[in-house]
């Protein structure tokens, strides 16, 4: 045998071994297993929020970082005031299809 004949047999292994791992990789979007579909839904959450953050004028839609996990949203990064990090734990929770809110906000003056 050679190289030559090999070569169509290889492509095809080669194919099938890269289809094999984007089939796999893509039933577990996370470490948790999350679904595809529960993923797109969550990133359609974050959308909203974000969305919202940026609507609004009280809070820094910059300065807040939204995360969500099977509906749960949590907010990270900085406010100006207590006022500002209230704000934006109500809108999140407003959003429809959040099922609660995690705001791990840090007030800075």
């Amino acid at each position: 045998m050679n190289i030559r004949s090999l070569q169509p047999r290889l492509i095809l292994v080669a194919a099938m071994s890269v289809a094999t791992v984007a089939v796999g990789a893509g039933c577990a979007v996370a470490r948790d297993q999350q679904s595809v579909g529960s993923y797109v839904d969550d990133a359609t959450l974050t959308a909203r929020v974000k969305s919202k953050f940026a609507a609004d004028k009280t809070v820094g839609a910059m300065s807040i970082t939204v995360e969500t996990m099977r509906g749960v949203v949590q907010l990270s990064g900085f406010a100006k005031s207590p006022e500002e990090k209230a704000a934006a734990e109500n809108l999140a929770r407003s959003t429809s299809g959040v099922r609660d809110v995690l705001n791990d906000i840090v007030v800075r003056a």
